[in-house]
């Protein structure tokens, strides 16, 4: 654990040194004082307010920067290493395989979530101060929300920096994935319900097994705990895995399929020329 360690606190290092993660940070801090700047824990919309509105247009904002920033920050990590010779430099040390690739991992998880983890609580902290009523479940639940979906993506990154030698490779099959991910899985889905008539379950089950369908849904069950805005899938969703139930596999879906994603990286590094 000790030379995991020291790989994760050399990536650390040279990930607050680098121009992503300074505009990464003040993505999405800037998000939480712009929404106290204009307003939008005073107000009150369709019955939400107080710093209860301001996570839940937080959250929108996480569910479509969140997972292309752990991409692209990530995808290039193995690759550029390798391009720049620091792989072959480590590896010249008594460093195995193993502890510089979940060194590496580690590294780049702390590096994507600490600035996530730290815009909740500056909200958290000025709500305080101004006196709003905070929010206690929701905020935890919203951090093991982000942080199970960081693991994912952070998972998936890392896979295809290793299945991939070329940076630049590496950073468009990072936006093909999430393109698909986010834009296209939704919209092929519904072409293929309306052109074939699969039954709908089938197309509800496929659709929760997209990651950040899962964060939005999630997200949205802990202000609408019946989805009324999602009609027929809400009685397919609250059915098959009820409330609780659902919270559950919110967090531990995304998790394990980051886990899975990691794993099968590191067999692919293992067994290709690292050099």
């Amino acid at each position: 654990m000790g030379k995991i360690a020291l790989v994760a606190w050399l990536d650390l290092k040279e990930s607050f040194r680098s121009r992503w993660f300074l505009v990464y940070s003040l993505v999405f801090g800037g998000a939480v004082a712009l929404f106290f700047l204009t307003g939008v824990a005073e107000s009150r919309v369709l019955g939400f307010s107080g710093l209860g509105r301001l996570l839940l247009l937080f959250i929108q904002v996480c569910v479509v920067i969140l997972p292309v920033f752990i991409l692209v920050s990530t995808v290039r990590a193995i690759a550029s290493d390798r391009d720049s010779n620091v792989l072959e430099y480590l590896l010249s040390f008594p460093i195995s395989l193993a502890d510089y690739y979940f060194g590496k991992s580690l590294g780049r998880l702390v590096s994507v979530f600490v600035p996530i983890f730290a815009s909740l609580v500056l909200a958290i902290a000025w709500g305080g101060i101004k006196g709003a009523s905070i929010p206690w479940e929701i905020f935890g639940f919203y951090v093991l929300l982000m942080f199970s979906l960081s693991v994912s993506f952070l998972g998936i990154a890392l896979f295809i920096s290793t299945l991939v030698k070329s940076q630049e490779i590496a950073l468009g099959s990072a936006f093909f994935v999430w393109l698909i991910l986010l834009a296209f899985m939704d919209i092929l889905l519904i072409g293929v319900m309306m052109k074939n008539a699969f039954p709908e379950e089938a197309i509800f089950g496929v659709a929760l097994l997209n990651p950040i369908q899962v964060f939005r849904v999630a997200a949205m069950a802990l202000f609408d705990p019946e989805l009324s805005v999602m009609g027929p899938a809400a009685y397919f969703i609250l059915d098959s895995f009820g409330k609780a139930g659902f919270a559950l596999y919110s967090i531990l879906y995304p998790f394990l399929l980051g886990m899975g994603w990691l794993w099968g990286g590191y067999l692919i590094f293992k067994r290709r020329d690292l050099v």
